[in-house]
């Protein structure tokens, strides 16, 4: 379905978003890698051109500042006569009380996982309707469905991106282009070493982590098709639907897993 597309992921330096930019170019897809490590983006084109012979590229760029990431977008669409495919899956989380938290927190958080992406979707959108295809898949959370204490600011991203997505899909659908939303629980990644710098809740939920690797298998897997939504783990996703059903019941019954964060 992707060979031969031109795929610009965020957050392309590490965990889902490397393994992203690998399992496309094993698709033989071009990755276009934006992240803010030029040490890392360099080691990991060099081994996707290394492994796949995929002319892969990157751009450094802190997507958070907007008009260094609009410069970074203009360009990559210089660069490129045509982008397929944009997954927005830079993002990070910080597990605080509100009361602990500063509202510069609060703020960065926003712009990396909010507006960054909206401005990102809204930049791209307008370049795959005048081609007449392609497709829009962005990292949302578990946590945008089911919030819980020490990730209200966290949670409120995710709400803002789920919303965002789903509405951008219905104004797209009959244009060519689809629209994803990515809700996944907890995966191995680095976002923990930010989130919960401590280490408890990420020990507390090791053994329900997913595999960075199959989390970007299975994305990989429905691009270019008409998927609304890819929930991982099953079993928090129908965890997410009873609380939509009976939230006061769920919070009582989960209050103890809720709190471990």
């Amino acid at each position: 379905m992707i060979r031969g597309k031109n795929i610009v992921i965020t957050g392309a330096s590490s965990g889902i978003g490397m393994q992203l930019a690998y399992q496309v170019s094993q698709a033989g897809a071009t990755p276009i890698l934006v992240a803010r490590s030029r040490e890392k983006l360099q080691e990991l084109v060099s081994n996707v051109k290394k492994h796949f012979a995929i002319d892969a590229s990157y751009y450094v760029c802190d997507v958070s500042q907007e008009n260094e990431w609009k410069i970074t977008m203009e360009q990559i669409v210089e660069d490129y006569e045509q982008i397929h495919v944009l997954v927005n899956n830079a993002g990070f989380g910080l597990f605080k009380p509100v009361t602990e938290m500063k509202l510069e927190e609060f703020d960065q958080m926003y712009h990396v996982n909010v507006h960054a992406l909206i401005q990102a979707s809204h930049f791209f959108a307008g370049h795959m309707l005048h081609q007449g295809e392609g497709h829009i898949m962005n990292v949302a959370s578990q946590a945008g469905k089911m919030s819980t204490p020490k990730a209200a600011g966290y949670a409120a991203t995710k709400h803002a991106v789920l919303g965002f997505t789903h509405g951008l899909r219905m104004e797209v659908e009959n244009e060519g282009i689809f629209v994803t939303a990515v809700n996944l629980g907890p995966v191995k990644t680095n976002f923990f070493n930010t989130a919960d710098p401590g280490g408890g809740y990420a020990k507390s939920v090791d053994k329900f982590m997913l595999d960075p690797t199959d989390v970007a298998q299975k994305m990989v897997s429905k691009l270019y098709q008409p998927v609304r939504e890819i929930n991982l783990p099953l079993w928090m996703e129908w965890g997410s639907r009873l609380y939509r059903l009976f939230p006061g019941l769920m919070e009582s019954v989960l209050k103890k897993q809720f709190r471990k964060k």
